[in-house]
């Protein structure tokens, strides 16, 4: 009975190995020990082709060599490559670098940067780059990035990485005090102005308990020049159906403060509900500022959230000249500012400073299980706790070094340089025959059009930008204004300087001859 009992336990154990792996039979069967080992030695092997992740220092250090010279070759050439590289392939030869198992010279991959990334298109490391509101690419950011990368801190939470968040926290408090807020406000590091403003709308929304029932009454108050991130904005915060007041602009492409208030007047008289303005510190278009002080008290008077978007002008309140434009703004609720524009960071380093913690805390805050863990030192805020990211990148070391390393001192005045600069291409291109220009430049954009005898004015302007474009020496871009054709003139690379204003309008007066020929 025994025997038959065993014999019965063999057939089925070896059925159901069989059934569960059909492929390997019972050869695969085999002593626990023997099946450890198996497993160990498969780890080790293993190990031996991943720990080529980690490179040693004779690796590191020719890796080190190669990317210090391509960086300082692109550096060095600065000066006399182009601002706007015209290409028809446009970069399409990247595609013979697509991902595969094998392994890739660093000297092939950073030629091919060369070729198809830094060699098409936009250079906005370029002195000569004044299309859009350009960024800078200070060199001690690139170090700081470098660190943040090799540490890889994660400064999303206060208790994974506390003197990160510090650090970074400590930078926005820095920002508080330039702006004039409060020494309780908090704000976030973010990848730019379009995360900071969606942040704002959507603290805006909880502190004013906007309901979805509420949606269609809410009105929400700002100027067609607004940037293009707060229309985003509103959408993504669930806001699409709340009513848009465009409020009507003066000469100089300002709000009429006058107009604000008698929509917000007529509105309540309607039973809608204000509850936010939208002013710009520098409007993408021209670089025009609102009238912040009257737009200030106009909120404080009907209770509604002051945003102040100076992603572009922000960072000229350390120019002593600008500070009576900057008037009313400790006065708002939340402003948006962008390192990576004129404090010359590389792209992805936006700030949103708010005076009301609790809304904000309210909008973003969340607790999972697996960070209970994360609680218990929370002394200071943590920028995940105030933002959409959980995982960020530690924005904060890229902004730290290069204050740190330079001072304050040559940010000041390469700021006030870039004020005169554009002051001096408007007075310098009213001076020759032909040409319109727009307000005079509240900040560092200008914005002109030349003026035809025989053609259409807004297609030779389109040819004009187009040639420019072309050259490629000095990289300019357009905009339309109620229907009016403009060239603009954004300088705000720190490597722009009067040289290349001079250059810009040689080219101006070249394409000009060229065209009228």
């Amino acid at each position: 009975m025994n025997g038959t009992c065993w014999a019965l336990g063999i057939w089925v154990r070896n059925l159901s190995l069989n059934w569960i792996h059909p492929d390997k039979k019972r050869e695969n069967y085999m002593k626990t020990i023997g099946f450890n080992d198996l497993i160990i030695n498969k780890i080790k092997e293993l190990e031996k082709l991943s720990r080529i992740l980690e490179p040693g220092q004779s690796q590191r250090d020719k890796w080190d060599s190669e990317v210090l010279n391509y960086s300082n070759t692109f550096i060095n050439k600065l000066d006399t490559t182009k601002a706007y590289y015209y290409s028809e392939e446009k970069g399409e030869d990247i595609y013979n670098l697509d991902i595969t198992e094998q392994a890739t010279e660093l000297s092939t991959l950073l030629e091919s940067t060369t070729e198809n990334i830094d060699e098409v298109g936009i250079n906005p490391a370029s002195g000569g780059h004044m299309g859009y509101i350009p960024g800078g690419g200070l060199y001690p950011s690139a170090l700081g990035d470098y660190i943040a990368a090799i540490n890889n801190r994660y400064a999303g939470v206060f208790f994974t990485a506390p003197g990160a968040v510090r650090l970074e926290n400590m930078l926005i408090r820095w920002m508080c005090r330039l702006m004039g807020f409060p020494e309780n406000a908090i704000g976030n590091l973010t990848s730019g102005g379009s995360i900071a403003n969606l942040i704002a709308i959507v603290t805006a929304r909880e502190a004013y308990n906007i309901k979805a029932l509420d949606i269609d009454k809410s009105v929400i108050y700002l100027s067609e020049q607004a940037h293009h991130s707060i229309q985003k904005a509103i959408r993504i915060a669930g806001l699409s159906e709340a009513n848009l007041r465009y409020i009507p602009l003066d000469e100089g492409l300002r709000i009429s403060v006058n107009e604000l208030e008698k929509a917000i007047i007529e509105d309540k008289e309607n039973g809608l509900i204000p509850f936010f303005i939208n002013a710009s510190f520098g409007t993408t278009n021209t670089g025009a500022i609102d009238p912040i002080e009257a737009i200030a008290t106009i909120a404080k008077k009907y209770k509604l959230w002051f945003h102040v978007d100076a992603a572009y002008g922000g960072f000229f309140k350390l120019v002593s000249e600008m500070s009576i434009h900057f008037k009313g703004v400790e006065k708002a609720d939340s402003i948006t500012l962008d390192p990576h524009k004129t404090l010359f960071l590389p792209f992805g380093t936006g700030t949103i400073l708010i005076k009301n913690k609790e809304a904000i805390l309210k909008a973003h805050h969340y607790l999972a299980d697996y960070m209970q863990d994360t609680t218990d030192a929370n002394e200071e805020i943590s920028p995940a706790d105030i933002s959409p990211e959980l995982t960020k990148h530690f924005r904060g070391m890229r902004l730290w070094l290069p204050l740190k390393l330079f001072g304050l001192k040559p940010f000041r005045a390469a700021l006030e340089e870039k004020l005169h600069l554009a002051r001096y291409f408007y007075d310098e291109i009213q001076k020759m025959k032909g040409f319109k220009v727009g307000p005079e430049p509240d900040l560092s954009v200008a914005i002109f059009r030349y003026i035809p005898e025989n053609e259409d004015v807004n297609s030779f302007n389109k040819k004009l930008i187009q040639a420019i474009q072309k050259d490629g020496r000095i990289f300019l871009s357009s905009t339309t204004i109620n229907g009016i054709f403009w060239i603009r003139v954004a300088v705000v690379i720190f490597r722009t300087h009067i040289k290349q204003m001079d250059l810009l309008l040689k080219i101006i007066k070249e394409k000009l001859g060229e065209l009228s020929n």
